[in-house]
């Protein structure tokens, strides 16, 4: 009895308040029966003031001018003396006391209650991000950024006022009035209705990534929403929910998985995300990064490419990954992916990973794509051991490859691995070499990718001289701030007309000049936990309308719908409709048209430098292909395509299950991509009609620009 009177008390003002009526009631019976026994004539004298007899008790207790007034009047004598003043005192006790106390202590209640995140007040409209970790901030500034005016609700079983003190650091007082943090659980329905879950603009499944099973607990969480969401009585739903994942295994299982098929089914948009692929995206698609502690304030990453590569070039892209960590996969992986240039048949994209373990470290990744590797060899040297090196002069390895002639090792990219301790002699002396090589004959980029912040810096300011000399761009992993980086940076960063005089001995003997800038003019950090959520939008965007051209073509000639029906169709119901497309569209496929829209920026580069434009040169970003330029990006498009489903986890047909081989049964045999395995996946030579739509899509770039570029 006591721990239930104890709970009601503690609970809420308003039981505080009924337990305070039921006392006034207790007491008003009491005062009345106290005078009704004092045997005084107190009913005579309400007659005669014409007051109500219940009045006098009520008096009694709650005024303390009333027993003055009694005495004066002479009507208080003998028991009723007695009564009145033991009535008087229990109200003054009951009104001075209880009621001051219970005020104090639930403004007291209400202000922890707020401190503590159990006071929900947002009805509609906000964003709400479920979990609290490094990631959080990042996400609240890109709502700030689309909406200043926006609400953030956070949902954490942490410590409400120190996740608060933490978010102090990095947005105003002023924006911290819009952020409000709630206390709950984020797979609890009932935390769900308290924060308005169903009446949210978007929500943000992100959990905690220092805390073990963080991708299962976020995967329950989308289905305790999808559950919630899924009741009949629900008429308002989130346009968006974007679930975070930590571990790049599980990340890469929900581009082919249809395990939230649901999501889709309640007309919400489903999207994961990852921190590692995420920074990725960052370095290789939007090229840019923001300064978390200046707010508006965005650098630029250099392209790794250059300034554009032509069909003749031939230079090839090389990326080098020191260390084998997450990072390393991931953005090998996304590089993979988005780098693919129209001299593919004279210089391959190269990725490269240097690591003391590289022997072990290289047969995890191979197992992880295998299918990728049963088309493609691979090279890998041993640089702990300089006989074995040098007797692998080619060091090609072949071991995982399933086919031969024309059906191997015709993909644009191609891994290398090498083992060996970045600060030996025979790894410091092959990065020098290749440094050399920068711009001559290779587009090198370095990126120090191990999990040791101190590691990668000390790497970073230690590089052989050729690194700096030839301004090879190092990209340089930080946990937290880009600020020391950045700064570095930006001191020994010169404009043309600053730069520095160089000065080498000719072998005529004459001093020649070169303009160069300072030692870490080309230094650049990136994997920040502060900023390390950035959607692309853009590219969102572009993705719809890439499936929407193939969603509304005919298929009898493979061609898309001229641009000039397109042009006269309305451009909200050209979005509305590449919305509704989007959404009946497998996970398989909507990643395979989020990669495609990856690599326009990529392609965009390849046309400015085939048309003899700088990197940077937009004017005719809009203007119709050639049918030279479309050729040549529709061979890109297949070659970028090849490597996007064999790394998504699709396999190349075998002979007895080869369309291309079987022409009579082809129809049977192209059911098998249900199961991932994909007829089309060969050179671009080998390919039937099916070839007309790459060179159709390629057509439809300047449209495609045209449609996104106006947000």
């Amino acid at each position: 009895m006591w721990l239930g009177f104890d709970r009601a008390l503690s609970r809420n003002l308003l039981k505080q308040l009924i337990i305070l009526a039921v006392v006034l009631v207790a007491a008003l019976g009491l005062s009345y029966l106290m005078l009704s026994w004092s045997g005084a004539d107190w009913k005579a004298f309400c007659e005669r003031k014409d007051l109500n007899m219940w009045l006098l008790p009520i008096y009694l207790l709650i005024d303390s001018n009333a027993l003055n007034t009694l005495y004066i009047e002479g009507h208080v004598h003998g028991w009723m003396l007695i009564a009145s003043s033991l009535t008087f005192l229990f109200g003054a006790f009951v009104f001075n006391g209880i009621i001051i106390g219970i005020i104090t202590n639930s403004i007291e209640r209400r202000v922890n209650d707020h401190k503590e995140g159990h006071i929900h007040y947002l009805k509609s409209g906000h964003y709400v991000i479920m979990g609290y970790d490094d990631m959080v901030p990042s996400i609240i500034a890109h709502v700030f950024e689309k909406d200043k005016d926006a609400y953030v609700l956070i949902l954490t079983s942490a410590e409400v006022v120190d996740i608060r003190e933490k978010l102090l650091k990095s947005f105003s007082e002023k924006q911290m009035e819009r952020v409000i943090i709630n206390y709950g659980h984020r797979v609890s329905a009932d935390a769900f209705h308290d924060i308005r879950l169903e009446a949210a603009e978007q929500v943000y499944v992100v959990g905690n990534h220092t805390k073990p099973a963080h991708d299962a607990i976020n995967v329950e969480c989308v289905d305790s929403i999808c559950r919630y969401l899924e009741n009949p009585k629900i008429k308002q739903r989130p346009s968006r929910i974007t679930c975070v994942f930590k571990d790049l295994d599980t990340y890469a299982a929900f581009k082919t998985s249809e395990i939230f098929k649901e999501v889709g089914s309640l007309n919400i948009e489903f999207i994961p995300y990852n921190f590692f692929t995420g920074w990725a995206k960052q370095v290789f698609v939007k090229r840019k990064y923001k300064d978390f502690d200046n707010p508006g304030t965005e650098y630029d990453y250099p392209a790794v490419f250059g300034n554009g590569i032509k069909p003749d070039d031939e230079k090839y892209v090389h990326l080098v990954f020191v260390g084998t960590t997450n990072f390393a996969v991931a953005f090998a992986m996304e590089a993979a992916q988005v780098l693919h240039f129209p001299n593919a048949d004279k210089a391959k994209t190269r990725i490269t990973f240097i690591d003391k373990n590289a022997d072990k470290e290289k047969d995890e990744f191979i197992i992880r794509n295998r299918h990728f590797f049963q088309v493609q060899s691979y090279r890998y040297y041993d640089l702990t051991n300089t006989e074995k090196h040098l007797k692998e002069k080619e060091g090609e390895r072949n071991e995982y490859v399933e086919f031969d002639g024309d059906d191997r090792d015709f993909l644009d990219v191609e891994f290398e691995f090498i083992k060996g301790d970045i600060f030996s002699k025979a790894v410091q002396d092959t990065i020098g070499g290749w440094a050399a090589e920068h711009n001559e004959q290779q587009y090198l980029s370095i990126f120090l990718a191990l999990a040791d912040q101190r590691q990668n810096f000390v790497m970073g300011m230690n590089m052989p001289d050729a690194v700096y000399d030839n301004e090879v761009p190092l990209f340089i992993r930080q946990d937290r701030s880009d600020n020391f980086v950045t700064n570095l940076r930006n001191a020994d960063h010169r404009a043309e007309e600053h730069k520095m005089l160089y000065y080498a001995v000719a072998k005529d003997g004459s001093a020649e000049p070169k303009m160069r800038e300072a030692r870490y003019a080309n230094i650049y950090p990136f994997g920040m936990n502060e900023t390390a959520y950035s959607a692309d939008e853009h590219s969102l965007k572009r993705a719809k309308l890439i499936n929407y051209l193939y969603n509304t073509a005919d298929y009898t000639t493979n061609k898309f719908q001229p641009v000039v029906v397109l042009d006269a169709i309305p451009e909200r119901q050209i979005e509305d409709e590449a919305d509704e497309y989007w959404n009946e569209l497998t996970v398989a496929l909507k990643w395979s048209n989020l990669y495609n829209a990856y690599t326009i920026r990529t392609k965009l580069a390849t046309l400015r430098a085939m048309r003899g434009l700088g990197i940077h040169d937009a004017s005719k970003d809009y203007a119709p292909l050639t049918e030279e330029e479309v050729r040549q990006l529709a061979v890109v498009e297949h070659n970028r395509w090849n490597v996007e489903k064999l790394l998504m986890g699709y396999r190349k047909p075998r002979p007895e299950e080869d369309k291309y081989v079987h022409g009579g049964l082809a129809g049977k045999l192209k059911k098998n991509k249900d199961l991932f395995i994909h007829h089309d996946i060969r050179p671009y030579a080998q390919l039937d009609k099916i070839l007309v739509l790459d060179e159709e899509f390629s057509r439809y770039i300047p449209w495609l620009m045209r449609m996104s570029d106006k947000d």
